[in-house]
């Protein structure tokens, strides 16, 4: 299960590194969700993968399950939704005012109006 986490912890990251390098706008974004989803998955297997056991401490139980990461993970997710909100309506906004959703724009970018 570790070497499971593990990989879709790399293959997160990796690929939100990777659409954050591109130059347009709508990558970047899904690229910052996805870094901050591989750091949500993070997060949670910080706090022990365990299967089977209580999220509370019962005299009956082997063991328990740390509940406090995924109450962090859950509160990140809710954040993380909200500001991905934001950053696609500033994303569209930038869109529609320019015509184009380039990240970086040149001089030369400028004196043509940024239409193309």
């Amino acid at each position: 299960m570790e070497l499971l986490v593990a990989t879709a912890l790399g293959l997160l990251t990796a690929a939100g590194v990777y659409l954050m390098l591109r130059m347009r706008t709508f990558p970047v974004i899904v690229g910052l969700t996805l870094l901050s989803y591989a750091v949500n998955v993070f997060i949670f297997a910080a706090g022990r993968l365990v299967t089977n056991m209580p999220p509370i401490i019962d005299k009956y139980a082997a063991g328990y399950t740390d509940p406090l990461p995924q109450a962090l993970v859950l509160t990140a997710i809710v954040i993380s939704f909200g500001m991905t909100a934001v950053l696609v309506m500033m994303a569209l906004g930038a869109f529609l005012e320019s015509g184009h959703d380039k990240v970086d724009m040149n001089d030369t970018d400028h004196s043509q109006g940024g239409a193309k």
